[in-house]
């Protein structure tokens, strides 16, 4: 997401998980509800297919009070179900499950689910009518997960193989989009429509979302690096007109997101953009928008105060780049969640760099680093450095690799992970192989510590010495300094005094690189 830093959902590590989560392997959702917009109500069913690893005889679903399940079958006849807190259900069948088979359990549940006040920060469905005074539908579930609404398996790291098949009932007067292609559309006698939307790849519970309301839509199609990508956007019927100029936009962003890493990952369930209220939020293959069609965030460049954050879209933009880097590359646990929000945040400025030049980016990457708090380290914490301190480690490696070894690491993460979960070690682990550095004590100092390394120089004995100070043991990162404006030096600082020989004493400017976010002592 893009501003949503209070929200956090703690999870427990894949291999401390009960057995109640690992024997099972997620396969595929299928999912119809039907909204009650006046009563602020939800009724629906989750038929829940799955995989066994192992044998397993009773499994874990989340769903969050004041939602409940109803009842859980399984092959016609009814499974106990036991509750226990707030949120977990656990399911029994009647006998062991063997390992490889494929089951499929179908959940009734109801209840007035959690109303978001705030969102996509405050989690929980969004009951809002449009400037018309029309009921205006949708869900932010990032931080508290797609059970506050949805019976579902609540981990990271356990997509739904084979999709989601999604039918959303509403009157016959408005529209339900979702995720992925409209496969079905069905009026019923009742005066309402059931929408059916359907995705093919994996998917994270919370991205999957509806969004209801008096919807126009078009279609175009854009020729990418796979060929032909489907893209429809959906807007409020009054914003028909100034959608469609403002989300030429897109065409941008995709020639420069498939630039630097490499295919859209989900041409098979289309792109999509859908006006919705909220900010923005990054629901796969149906980017929530909310920015008001205006570049900026919400018409202000509060982001990297450098002016270039006006010359497009941030909700747009940002949103959209998690397709890559946090719908199809997937952290596999929370803690691990800057692999989402480093990435998408650099992605900024390598948007910005592809279409007003390096130094462009090079502004806008510099004038973010004012958000940094260091209050926490990065990795297993909910801080907001992991967007943009996340971004400056980034932007560090790339000004040591350059541009094309950068390009070649960051379609290599899109390859060698596509539609996967990962931990942040083999993520590092696939840096270090495309970009043929070890790049470990760079991870370590802005990933696992608060620190701001410091580059320490003095001019004495005909030269500069120079070392670093307040960081890990180890670190070595590269870095240039010029003299005057004139000579551009390479050095690899140590923690140990360096001596480089200059035929000035003292010279009247000496400038490290602005590209590296460190602090500077000198003498």
């Amino acid at each position: 997401s893009a501003v949503a830093h209070a929200q956090t959902t703690k999870e427990v590590p894949p291999a401390s998980l009960p057995d109640t989560y690992k024997w099972w392997n997620l396969l595929h959702y299928s999912i119809s509800i039907q909204p009650d917009y006046t009563n602020k109500f939800l009724r629906g069913t989750n038929e829940i297919k799955f995989s066994s690893i192992t044998a397993g005889r009773s499994l874990v679903l989340l769903l969050q009070d004041p939602m409940r399940i109803l009842s859980v079958t399984w092959k016609g006849q009814s499974l106990e179900f036991a509750k226990e807190g707030d949120a977990r259900y656990t399911i029994s069948f009647p006998h062991l499950i063997e390992a490889g088979s494929e089951e499929t359990i179908r959940v009734v549940f109801e209840g007035k689910p959690t109303v978001a006040r705030d969102p996509p920060v405050d989690n929980g469905w969004i009951w809002t009518v449009d400037q018309r005074g029309r009921p205006w539908i949708s869900v932010s579930c990032e931080g508290s997960g797609a059970s506050i609404w949805l019976p579902c398996k609540e981990v990271l790291y356990d997509e739904p193989d084979e999709g989601v098949r999604f039918a959303i009932t509403v009157p016959t007067e408005f529209t339900a989009v979702a995720n992925g292609r409209l496969v079905a559309q069905k009026k019923n006698k009742d005066h309402t429509t059931t929408f059916t939307w359907q995705v093919t790849s994996p998917i994270n519970n919370y991205n999957i979302i509806p969004y209801i309301g008096n919807y126009k839509t078009w279609h175009r199609t854009y020729k990418g690096i796979k060929g032909n990508l489907d893209c429809d956007y959906w807007v409020l019927d009054y914003n028909l007109a100034k959608g469609k100029q403002h989300f030429l936009q897109a065409d941008t962003m995709l020639r420069a997101f498939e630039y630097w890493m490499g295919p859209y990952p989900f041409y098979a369930d289309s792109y999509k953009l859908v006006e919705a209220p909220m900010p923005g939020m990054e629901h796969q293959s149906a980017v929530a928008y909310g920015n008001g069609f205006q570049n900026g965030y919400r018409g202000k460049d509060f982001i990297s105060r450098s002016g270039w954050g006006l010359k497009w879209d941030f909700m747009l933009v940002h949103e959209s780049g998690h397709e890559w880097f946090g719908n199809s590359v997937t952290s596999s646990n929370y803690g691990d969640s800057w692999i989402h929000e480093g990435f998408t945040k650099y992605l900024e400025v390598l948007y910005t760099s592809f279409v007003y030049g390096t130094e462009a980016g090079n502004d806008y990457a510099i004038g973010t680093w004012y958000r940094i708090k260091n209050d926490e380290p990065i990795l297993g914490n909910n801080t907001s450095d992991k967007y943009y301190k996340g971004a400056a480690m980034l932007h560090m490696i790339r000004q040591i690799v350059g541009d094309t070894v950068f390009r070649k690491m960051l379609t290599g993460l899109q390859h060698d992970f596509y539609q996967q979960t990962v931990t942040t070690r083999q993520v590092l682990d696939k840096m270090n192989v495309y970009t043929g550095n070890n790049f470990d004590r760079i991870y370590q100092q802005y990933l696992e510590t608060t620190q701001v390394p410091v580059f320490h120089y003095r001019f004495a004995d005909g030269g500069v010495y120079y070392r670093w100070e307040n960081c890990v043991r180890g670190f070595n990162v590269p870095l240039t300094f010029s003299i005057d404006n004139k000579v551009k030096w390479w050095v690899r600082p140590t923690e140990e005094w360096q001596h480089l020989p200059l035929t000035i004493q003292q010279p009247d400017e000496f400038q490290v690189d602005r590209n590296f976010y460190i602090q500077l002592k000198g003498e």
